[in-house]
């Protein structure tokens, strides 16, 4: 199995953590001599050494000047600081609003040629209508205490959308089926988020596929994650969104996206599922 996103970024932060040590190892001092020349609490070396405490950019500077190895604290800073940007917690990002977090994907979605896009528990963003987007964001405004700037969120959503018929972008699209059957919104609110992925189904850049509720299951529901050209995927937690860099980690995303789109169904099996959903709403 996998390793939890989480922990990837746990490991990422030890790799750090081990490097500073054997720094520390090699000037032939003790943690509590390191901490000491520092000016820190002795126990502060022995919880960077242990992964507990995310060295700060002065922090790793100090550390590879005390231990004459200062050529190496560039390196290093950039290290930790890309584990620590891998794991961005919610509510650091949306304090302002969600406005800000719609308009920093733009750059990304523009530049990416291949979107691989699996959803399990809600439409993915750029398929969802204003109506829909709106009673999607005004619950995580409400769960997470943000400031309300939704109507202004769900304007940048459906602005960035406009790369599924702007430029040279290819989609592929997984939706579980209960995707299609989550109310977000009223019934007149779905029955509008579902006409509408019946017309994004015609788009030429644009694969939809729906993984049946009867689908003999190779690959489990996993947690909503998207795929950038095999770059970087992002995978989307309660409280935190993780981007994974490592080749090998993004492989094993994009195994998992293949096996479920081997469980999915397309064109008319597809359009049958989301007008039998359409039918339910009454």
């Amino acid at each position: 199995m996998a390793r939890s996103p989480s922990s990837s970024v746990q490991a990422a932060r030890e790799a750090v953590a081990a490097r500073l040590r054997e720094i520390r190892l090699d000037a032939g001092l003790t943690g509590r001599e390191v901490a000491l020349r520092a000016g820190w609490h002795p126990s502060k070396s022995s919880r960077i050494e242990n992964g507990v405490t995310p060295p700060s950019d002065a922090d790793i500077r100090a550390w590879c000047g005390i231990c004459q190895a200062a050529d190496q604290a560039a390196d290093l800073i950039a290290a930790s600081r890309s584990a620590e940007s891998m794991y961005v917690e919610w509510k650091r990002v949306q304090r302002t609003g969600l406005r800000r977090l719609q308009e920093s994907y733009v750059p990304l979605f523009e530049r990416t040629r291949v979107f691989r896009i699996y959803c399990s528990n809600v439409m993915p963003g750029l398929l969802q209508t204003p109506a829909y987007a709106t009673a999607l964001l005004s619950e995580i405004t409400d769960f997470r205490g943000t400031p309300n700037d939704v109507a202004e969120a769900v304007a940048a959503r459906v602005d960035r959308a406009r790369v599924l018929r702007e430029g040279d972008h290819r989609f592929a699209i997984l939706v579980e089926e209960a995707v299609l059957r989550y109310r977000m919104g009223n019934a007149e609110v779905m029955a509008g988020q579902l006409g509408h992925l019946l017309s994004i189904m015609s788009l030429p850049a644009v694969s939809l596929g729906v993984v049946p509720f009867a689908a003999e299951r190779g690959m489990w529901p996993l947690e909503t994650f998207s795929i950038y050209d095999n770059e970087q995927a992002q995978v989307e937690l309660l409280t935190a969104a993780v981007s994974v860099t490592a080749p090998s980690e993004i492989a094993m995303y994009v195994k998992a996206f293949t096996r479920a789109a081997e469980l999915a169904v397309y064109g008319a099996d597809a359009r049958a599922l989301i007008t039998d959903a359409i039918g339910t709403l009454g």
